[in-house]
């Protein structure tokens, strides 16, 4: 017996007999899918854009140390840094190309602890003095960083304005040498007191305090 099959739609060949409601729910189905793939994958690149924006990035690199020049002047003594001897200091603040600079190391760290003065300080350096043959003048590209440093304080030696000083070195065995030679004794640049620091010039030892907020605790 033969049946007529013209106007109807041949039946999937995996499926049975063609369902129009079933093959719309099995697409609808697929598209939400996708869609929730994409919505998912959109959300793991906003978080990890996020994540990189909230990473820190590394600090810039401190400035290196420069030299003396012949009209580099002294912060506070207003006189130039060549008209003094022994260690000399230099201080790099943020937003200035040139460093401020010292006569002295005893005023160089005098700066780090004022109050007045600008906290946003980049680099501090220091003549390291077991790298220089001269104490009057300290050899070309013999800085170190004061933080780093070891310092003789309460020795002999007299640094500019004939004030006494703490004489900087990048080895600690190199300040005990120094010690050993021209007396006093060796400390970090946080254990240096403020008396030191700030005491009268004209004293034969150690200056004595004068009247200043700055305390004799360690420094950090």
């Amino acid at each position: 017996m033969n049946i007529p099959t013209a106007g109807l739609r041949p039946a999937h060949p995996l499926r049975g007999s063609w369902n129009p409601g079933a093959a719309r729910h099995l697409l609808v189905r697929r598209l939400r899918a996708r869609l929730a793939r994409a919505a998912g994958f959109v959300a793991l690149l906003g978080a990890a854009a996020l994540a990189g924006c909230d990473k820190a990035s590394p600090p810039p690199a401190p400035p290196s140390p420069v030299e003396v020049t012949a009209d580099a002047t002294g912060h506070y003594c207003g006189m130039l840094l060549v008209d003094h001897e022994g260690p000399k200091g230099q201080i790099f603040v943020a937003g200035r190309e040139q460093p401020v600079w010292f006569s002295s190391v005893r005023e160089t760290i005098a700066f780090l602890r004022l109050p007045e003065e600008p906290r946003d300080i980049t680099a501090v350096y220091v003549n390291d003095m077991g790298k220089s043959a001269h104490w009057q003048q300290p050899d070309r590209g013999a800085w170190v960083e004061a933080r780093d440093a070891w310092f003789v304080v309460d020795s002999a030696q007299r640094g500019g304005m004939g004030a006494p000083e703490a004489v900087p070195f990048s080895q600690q065995s190199a300040a005990q040498a120094f010690r050993e030679a021209h007396g006093g004794r060796v400390v970090r640049l946080a254990e240096i007191p403020d008396a030191y620091l700030f005491g009268a010039v004209d004293s034969p030892d150690r200056p004595a305090a004068v009247d200043t907020a700055a305390s004799d605790a360690p420094h950090r």
